[in-house]
């Protein structure tokens, strides 16, 4: 499984993924979409990777567009699915392992704003996110408006620096700010998952205590 995920990650290259759009491009938006739609359900995708080549090739607005209707409806996809299937054995026997309970529980406590924080951000847990919204049974309208606004402003984030890549590389001090905004966002995502861990801790003390 590691090795198939190192074999993807080694394929997509911001090079590799501008030739397939740039191959593909006759079909119109559906290679854009088509690939940050499948971030969803093949988590070792590089999702800054391919937003920023959509916008390179596409455009900042259409590649902006284009990758953010792929993140939303695959978003969306996944949290519906789990929603409805969130009664059968097979997810009933995959939702009690820690990590999802975990971050069930942290759905559970913070709805929209444990959603729509961790959507903002290009790095971190996406799949597991949507999982444990549609397990837990977050309403819909809440979901789809935490996804939908998230998942825009780090559409547009991305975007904007895909688009502008050749004058970052040109004027190497620019990447620095790429950088930065790379690490904060690794920082800012544990930070999250440390605040919501702590919450879903204080949360199942009650019930703890009470078994």
């Amino acid at each position: 499984m590691l090795g198939a995920e190192i074999s993807i990650m080694e394929y997509f290259t911001e090079q590799n993924i501008e030739l397939l759009l740039e191959r593909f491009r006759s079909l119109g938006p559906l290679p854009g979409i088509l690939l940050t739609f499948l971030k969803s359900f093949v988590p070792p995708l590089p999702t800054i990777m391919i937003v920023g080549a959509n916008a390179a090739i596409y455009g900042l607005w259409l590649g902006f567009l284009y990758s953010w209707i792929g993140l939303v409806t695959g978003s969306f996809l996944t949290f519906w699915l789990f929603r409805k299937a969130s009664d059968t054995p097979f997810i009933q026997r995959w939702a009690v392992r820690p990590k999802v309970r975990m971050a069930m529980v942290w759905a559970q406590r913070n709805g929209f704003s444990f959603v729509f924080l961790l959507s903002m951000l290009p790095i971190g847990p996406f799949v597991v996110i949507n999982m444990a919204a549609g397990l837990t049974r977050m309403p819909t309208v809440s979901f789809a408006a935490a996804v939908t606004l998230g998942k825009g402003v780090m559409v547009f984030c991305v975007s904007y620096i895909g688009m502008h890549l050749s004058e970052f590389i040109a004027q190497p001090v620019k990447l620095i700010g790429v950088a930065l905004f790379i690490a904060a966002s690794i920082w800012l995502n544990r930070r999250l998952q440390a605040y919501f861990t702590s919450s879903a801790a204080v949360a199942s003390e009650p019930s703890n205590t009470m078994e």
